[in-house]
């Protein structure tokens, strides 16, 4: 990052304004660390930032649209801070982005079939005997009660 005396400062309204985030986002974003490097404060405690900063706000809205989490967001610009492309890094999270998506996939289409096989056997008017023993015996057997 440049020196912060000889790049122009931009207060915490004009970077929400570029950014298109609200000023809450951003001083948010600042207190878990991910700003870090694009922020100083003024001698009135004004929080001041290097333009760099729109630059890594867009790369979290980009990260954050792509279902990683403010923590390995952290993680990823932690490796960036230290003057390596962490292009490795952010590979391995949006892979195990897609094993837990396949996972939920996998967890919704068995749910889904569990559905269907409920609907298909659906009676709007069951046997007494199961209605007295249950709620909705559409859903509950007597092999389901505790």
């Amino acid at each position: 990052m440049s020196s912060f005396a000889t790049q122009q400062l931009l207060k915490i309204g004009e970077v929400a304004t570029a950014s298109s985030l609200s000023v809450k986002t951003i001083r948010y974003y600042e207190e878990i660390g991910l700003l870090a490097p694009s922020v100083i404060r003024s001698a009135s405690g004004y929080r001041l930032f290097d333009t760099e900063v729109l630059n890594r706000l867009a790369f979290i809205k980009r990260a954050q649209s792509l279902g990683l989490a403010l923590t390995e967001i952290r993680d990823i610009l932690t490796v960036h801070d230290r003057g390596e492309l962490p292009c490795g890094e952010v590979r391995q999270h949006l892979q195990e982005k897609i094993r837990a998506i396949t996972e939920q996939i996998d967890a919704l289409t068995m749910l889904r079939t569990e559905l269907e096989g409920i609907l298909s056997g659906w009676q709007e008017h069951p046997p007494a005997h199961l209605a007295a023993q249950t709620i909705c015996p559409n859903i509950q057997t007597e092999s389901s009660g505790l």
